[in-house]
């Protein structure tokens, strides 16, 4: 005769014990999961891989030409500061871009400040990812004839700012603020698309779009491997003026 209890299933203590430590272990598992799926889908930074989150050059482009030209002609009747960039190297021209204030007004401010400033000229392209976009714009590790290998991880002595999200999509010539995974990291580096990129949407600050100069901006020259870091000389920024200042 067994004694009492005993070979009862999961009513036992010992039992008990087993099946909670099962369901904490699939729990972490879970969280893990998950997290590492987050990580690895999200938007690129200013440091991060972006080559497996690319859509095709094409993808997206009617819905993002679509969704913008009511905002394009809402805002036709104000009259945006503009900032004239004139680049050197495989590409050589002056790239002209208009500012959107009413979508971002402390980005907006920033890239106007720093470039009064003069602090972009010297600037390179350092990471540019072909059928994706150009970024530029860290003053601090960015220049010409420094180390590149430090490119992308630097600012302004200014404060980062709070993310300024809006329902501008990333259109083909539209300008946006990098970041690192801190939505609220933006802080001097903006970057330009070659293509839509609509996968961007709310979750990186429009600041603006090229106006003139696209082709100059087509011609810069492209990173390699996935990340997009730029080998040997990359193109400069060599003189960023607020237009009619």
């Amino acid at each position: 005769m067994s004694e009492p209890g005993q070979g009862r299933g999961p009513g036992t203590k010992k039992d008990r014990r087993a099946l909670w430590a099962w369901f904490w272990f699939l729990l972490g598992v879970a969280l893990v999961l998950g997290y590492a799926v987050r990580t690895l889908s999200g938007p690129p930074g200013e440091a991060e891989p972006a080559a497996a989150s690319l859509p095709a050059p094409s993808e997206g482009g009617g819905s993002a030409a679509r969704s913008n030209a009511v905002a394009d002609a809402a805002m036709a009747v104000l009259e945006h500061p503009r900032l004239e960039i004139a680049i050197e190297g495989e590409a050589n021209g002056t790239v002209v871009i208009e500012l959107f204030p009413e979508l971002a007004p402390k980005h907006v401010e920033r890239l106007l400040t720093l470039a009064r400033e003069g602090a972009y000229d010297g600037v390179v392209f350092h990471r540019v990812i072909d059928g994706f976009m150009a970024q530029t714009g860290d003053v601090r590790f960015g220049r010409l004839g420094g180390d590149m290998s430090l490119a992308g991880t630097g600012g302004s002595d200014l404060p980062d700012l709070p993310a300024e999200f809006s329902d501008y999509s990333f259109g083909t010539g539209v300008v946006g603020m990098a970041r690192a995974s801190d939505p609220d990291s933006a802080n001097s580096q903006f970057f330009i698309t070659f293509a839509p990129a609509t996968f961007l949407d709310g979750k990186y600050t429009v600041v603006g779009k090229v106006v003139e100069g696209f082709d100059v901006v087509d011609a810069i020259k492209r990173g390699a491997g996935r990340n997009g870091a730029v080998i040997g000389r990359p193109d400069v920024m060599t003189r960023v003026r607020v237009a009619g200042e």
